[in-house]
């Protein structure tokens, strides 16, 4: 299993990038069971995991502070023993307790999921590895939505998700699918 050095990391699975959302992102039931998988197994060991939770202005878009849709989706709801640390920007580790919590408990491996794959998990990961930390990335417990050029030229969502987790295997992470990471702990 996984050292106790080691904390599972999830990114704003939050109601908003699900249907019915204001942000919907693709193929998040996909991401969403994936995570899942990690989670129980991190759980199931007492290995930390720590949740992370955009929360918005009122002129923000989504995740807007108080509303259904900056809920942790609730099949990871968060333990009562399990940090949640409260963010306003892309970068988890920016204006919050993220790195101080990562130091007391120890952590020197962080295993990254979570949304979206093109913003917050890519700030995250690169800010991670700035900091020092060796990062594993679960690319199939991500996801993302499409983007649209300058020119009005859409790149589509599976483009986005492959080019920034191809960016971030290459320099900043181990990238592997879940399936593969949890037969390897």
């Amino acid at each position: 299993m996984a050292n106790k050095d080691t904390a599972l990391i999830i990114i704003d699975v939050q109601m908003d990038y699900f249907p019915g959302g204001k942000w919907q992102l693709k193929d998040t039931d996909k991401a969403l069971a994936n995570v899942k998988k990690v989670l129980q197994k991190f759980r199931d060991a007492s290995i930390p995991v720590i949740h992370i939770q955009h929360l918005a202005p009122e002129s923000f878009p989504f995740f807007n502070r108080g509303t259904k849709g900056a809920d942790i989706h609730p099949e990871v709801k968060p333990l009562a023993t399990e940090p949640v640390i409260e963010k306003e920007h892309a970068n988890s580790f920016k204006d919050t307790t993220l790195l101080e919590t990562l130091k007391a408990k120890g952590i020197k491996n962080l295993v990254i999921t979570g949304m979206m794959t093109h913003n917050c998990v890519d700030s995250t990961t690169r800010a991670a590895v700035d900091l020092g930390y060796q990062c594993t990335l679960l690319g199939d417990a991500t996801s993302s939505r499409d983007l649209q050029l300058q020119d009005g030229t859409v790149v589509p969502a599976d483009q986005v998700k492959s080019s920034f987790l191809a960016a971030l295997g290459w320099a900043f992470a181990k990238l592997v699918n879940t399936d593969d990471y949890l037969a390897s702990i």
